[in-house]
């Protein structure tokens, strides 16, 4: 059985989620669907109008990307820019 929350929590729920960047939102609506346990993917797929397989996405985004958070890393490793030469081509 789920816990729903009322109408002024899910309005600032849904004013905090329209801040957040695309994978932290993802990932603030899995969370909040964990918290709720059985029927809370549907929940809160139905109060931020998502698609569940959204949510099913992100928990395992978020299962995946554990070990890396744990290390205190804000990318995957390898992520970000790559290292380009600065040689001049020979001729």
């Amino acid at each position: 059985m789920i816990t729903k929350y009322s109408k002024e929590v899910e309005g600032q729920m849904r004013l905090h989620a329209q801040n957040l960047p695309e994978k932290t939102r993802r990932h603030y609506w899995a969370i909040e669907a964990l918290k709720l346990g059985h029927g809370g993917q549907t929940y809160i797929a139905n109060t931020f109008k998502v698609d569940r397989k959204t949510l099913y996405r992100a928990k395992l985004e978020l299962k995946s990307e554990a070990p890396e958070l744990a290390k205190g890393r804000q990318r995957k490793v390898g992520g970000g820019r790559k290292k380009t030469s600065t040689s001049t081509p020979s001729i």
